[in-house]
């Protein structure tokens, strides 16, 4: 196989952190400043494509340098374009994606690997500087931190000054040092990345997740519609809906700026000599209670509820959509493959598709329908709260492509039929085999109780689904605190629920066990320790290994057995998620099994994906264990043969019962 590395620094006015690479590469101000490239085991070789007065000449003109220059450039377009070379990137859809707008023409991800997902199946780092770090790599061939500052200066729009002639952007001739550093940087950056591809191949991707990984590039490159109309009538009237609160705080208080914290506090002090410390959507009820005992209360009860609602961000992600979308009206590389390393879930950006506000209001339809209208007074007049309606229409942006409709579907409880197939929990795959009611199955269960008298809303039910929802793995009174939001079960009845749940599940409890035994000797001892359900660990290179039943392994990057204050504890090196700083983080049996299932689970999603992609449909996006498809309208079908898919049993989970469940709208929804 012939490899060619590649990495390449641009130029653009729009922020590629806010707008994603998609909009970023499309500015009519985009271009490409330089590219580095290496193929096979030749030199690493730059292309400084701000050579602009080499253009256009020819023959007997041109010197040794400006010779060499136009055989690199063929040279590397030549490969480029030439399917039996496979071009790999650190990030890959950044160079597909602006070489793709640069030279007007579709860089197929079936000819490119990606080394980030590659190092992210490791579990590790999400940038080249901090793989090659975690890698060990020699100092030479590690990344050149002084990339950021010269990124800042020559890939950026700058402000202009009297000091820099007003100008607008840095160029080549305004520091030839510095840009004679982007260079070797660009050159450094190939070098890198290819110390890593190297290291890396003695753990290849398996080539399911490589088509996987193509099937999600093109997915990125479609792209979903957006109703940049209604998008558009939201963000306008927002504006005049917090000046119109602004104006309502500035009478109640008598100041200049009601949203300043010390200025709201002081007012407090001074009219109803109440001391607050903060005023967030977790104390303004304490203080409204305390203003209950004041009299004349009422403006400053108001003046709270003014302060909510203007602290409600119901508008951002139209924003996040605004900036991001492109000329066409698509909004493209929502998802990122591989984002969540420990499971290979994906990720959410841009828009963080993965957190979008349940609906909750019944006439959804009719609230869209005044919203694209432009008709706020009646909006106002028939729903409560501006602000919350702007919030339940987030996910009713997404529209389907002309001529087409949405078919949404999803697997149902896919968490709670993968544990108890792997644990080999029979009443509960009997459940699902069955009416599916595993709320009130497990309440039954539990409280030995026939499951027929066990009503929705009924507090048992209720037991019951919390219970579900939260001791799957290995939780106990945090966990039920926690997923209990409405406070409905007494803290002295918690400790009993968590024993009879976990009496009603000794198979899961098992599991957990079994796999950090496991663990803990696939470390200790160095071989491979397999489950009887077919699940194994092992130990190779300082990473633990877990290889699911798909064939698909979970890494755990430099693991080791360490004592700590609870006793003998598994650790490794990961992203923390309160520093996102890579450090030590700790595991155990029940988070190994949380690992393993939604592992699966994803899994199971990524063959129902692939084999609807096969039958011609087009995934526009996927969200957690749903996947939304841009179908004709004239394909009266669509929906059944997707859900069709999703029941299908797949090669590698004999025995575990899925089912989904669907619907078809002209917008996207919760239904």
């Amino acid at each position: 196989m012939h490899i060619m590395n590649v990495d390449i620094e641009t130029y653009s006015d729009v922020d590629i952190k806010t707008a994603g690479a998609y909009a970023y590469a499309e500015s009519p101000a985009f271009e490409i400043l330089l590219i580095a490239y290496k193929i096979d085991n030749g030199p690493v070789k730059v292309l400084d494509l701000t050579q602009k007065k080499l253009k256009g000449v020819q023959g007997s003109l041109l010197n040794d340098k400006q010779k060499r220059f136009h055989a690199d450039c063929k040279e590397f377009y030549d490969i480029l374009l030439n399917p039996e070379y496979v071009k790999t990137a650190y990030n890959a859809n950044f160079e597909r994606t602006c070489l793709a707008a640069y030279l007007k023409m579709p860089m197929p991800p079936e000819q490119w690997r990606c080394t980030a997902v590659h190092a992210a199946t490791l579990g590790l780092p999400a940038t080249l500087g901090a793989v090659g770090e975690a890698l060990g790599l020699p100092e030479d061939k590690q990344k050149d931190k002084i990339g950021k500052s010269l990124i800042q200066y020559f890939c950026k729009p700058c402000k202009p000054t009297k000091a820099n002639g007003g100008r607008t952007r840095n160029l080549p001739e305004h520091a030839p040092e510095k840009w004679a550093q982007f260079v070797e940087y660009n050159w450094q950056d190939v070098v890198t990345e290819n110390a890593i591809w190297e290291k890396l191949t003695i753990y290849p991707i398996p080539e399911e997740e490589q088509r996987l990984w193509e099937l999600d590039q093109h997915m990125n490159d479609r792209g979903v519609r957006l109703d940049m109309h209604m998008v558009e009538n939201i963000l306008g009237y927002d504006v005049v809906y917090q000046e119109r609160l602004m104006h309502e705080a500035r009478e109640i208080t008598g100041l200049d700026n009601p949203n300043s914290l010390a200025q709201l506090k002081q007012w407090f002090a001074d009219r109803y000599e109440m001391e607050i410390k903060s005023i967030t959507k977790d104390t303004i009820p304490e203080i409204m209670e305390g203003l209950s005992k004041k009299p004349s209360a009422g403006p400053a009860l108001r003046m709270l509820e003014i302060r909510q609602e203007l602290g409600k961000t119901s508008t951002k992600k139209y924003a996040a959509m605004k900036n991001a979308v492109c000329s066409d009206g698509y909004l493209r590389g929502i998802l990122q493959f591989y984002g969540a390393n420990r499971t290979g879930r994906w990720a959410g950006r841009i828009v963080q598709v993965h957190n979008l506000p349940q609906n909750k209001i019944p006439d959804i339809d009719y609230a869209r329908q005044l919203v694209s209208e432009g008709d706020f007074e009646t909006l106002e007049l028939l729903f409560e709260g501006v602000p919350f309606v702007f919030s339940q229409l987030i996910r009713t942006a997404f529209v389907p492509s002309s001529r087409c409709r949405f078919c949404v579907a999803d697997f149902s409880a896919i968490e709670a039929r993968v544990i108890a197939w792997l644990a080999g929990e029979e009443w509960r795959l009997e459940v699902f085999r069955t009416h599916g009611k595993i709320y009130e199955a497990s309440a039954s269960q539990m409280f030995h109780v026939p499951i027929e008298n066990i009503k929705k809303g009924s507090k048992l039910r209720q037991q019951g689904k919390v219970a579900e929802l939260a001791l799957g793995y290995g939780g106990a009174f945090g966990a039920i605190k926690a997923m209990d939001k409405a406070g409905s079960i007494p803290d002295e009845e918690i400790p009993m629920l968590v024993a009879n749940w976990r009496r009603a599940s000794p198979n899961i409890c098992k599991f957990w066990r079994n796999a950090e035994a496991a663990a803990k000797t696939a470390i200790k001892e160095r071989r491979t320790v397999k489950l009887k359900n077919g699940i194994s660990f092992s130990y190779i290179n300082k990473i633990l290994f877990i290889r699911l039943l798909s064939g698909r392994k979970l890494a755990y990057f430099d693991a080791r057995i360490e004592e700590t204050p609870k006793g003998e504890s598994i650790t490794y090196a990961g992203v923390e998620q309160q520093t996102k700083r890579w450090g030590r983080l700790e595991t155990w049996g029940g988070k190994l099994v949380e690992n393993i299932v939604q592992a699966t689970a994803r899994d199971c999603l990524a063959a129902t994906m692939m084999q609807v992609s096969r039958m011609g449909y087009r995934i526009v996006m996927h969200i957690h264990d749903e996947i939304i498809v841009d179908a004709p309208v004239n394909d009266t079908h669509a929906l059944d043969n997707i859900i069709r898919v999703m029941a299908q049993e797949i090669s590698w989970a004999s025995g575990l019962p899925l089912k989904g469940d669907g619907y078809e709208t002209d917008f996207y929804k919760k239904d």
